[in-house]
């Protein structure tokens, strides 16, 4: 069984991703304690709210260093929503504001069109770009749930992309890192199953 440390720096969605992890097999723990995040199996930064602020927060908690080390590891890390966009250089929500670094790209604004609504919110289908263990068992164009007003772009590691007004990149991967822009633990039966990848890559078993 795998030991899952999920980040606690106040966001809103950590309890329903430990919940959800602990619903497929696996042992979770909110957490903003280095020394239990470093000897976590793998470890999720889920992300509710604005770019600038959970960064803060981040720094707040003196969980930046903290990160950085877990992914040295090279032990399994996801980055959820907010959390995937803090994974990148750069964001222009609210200002500007610097990223982790971790993936090159940057995060904007959805641009306006008639029609489609900001924020994102509701069922998209993502488009699988190459085989990954993190998608193991979901078919290309399954649909997954997504919340947010801006829109991340890789230059490269992009895993996946979804189509609202632009293409953008819904998933990445470099090396030990993931990033999804959806909500797995919102997003039922296929959500689950890319958490459950998740957890069996910590474990080996992917």
């Amino acid at each position: 069984m795998a030991f899952i440390a999920v980040i606690d720096y106040d966001s809103g969605n950590v309890r329903s991703v430990s919940k959800a992890i602990e619903f497929v097999g696996s042992k979770a723990s909110v957490t903003k304690n280095k020394n239990e995040i470093l000897s976590a199996d793998g470890v999720i930064l889920p992300g509710v709210g604005a770019f600038g602020d959970c960064m803060n927060k981040l720094k707040a908690y003196n969980l930046v260093d903290t990160i950085y080390a877990f992914i040295d590891s090279k032990k399994p890390f996801l980055g959820i929503c907010v959390g995937l966009q803090l994974l990148f250089e750069k964001s222009f929500e609210f200002g500007e504001h610097e990223g982790l670094g971790i993936v090159k790209g940057q995060v904007k604004k959805f641009p306006d069109k008639k029609g489609f609504p900001i924020p994102h919110m509701g069922w998209n289908t993502i488009n699988i770009k190459e085989k990954n263990p993190i998608f193991s068992g979901v078919d290309n164009d399954s649909y997954f749930y997504f919340v947010h007003s801006f829109y991340a772009k890789a230059k490269i590691d992009e895993l996946s992309t979804t189509n609202y007004i632009i293409d953008f990149t819904s998933s990445i991967n470099k090396d030990n890192v993931w990033g999804l822009q959806f909500h797995p633990e919102k997003s039922q039966t296929n959500g689950l199953k890319v958490l459950k990848n998740f957890c069996d890559i910590c474990e080996g078993k992917l």
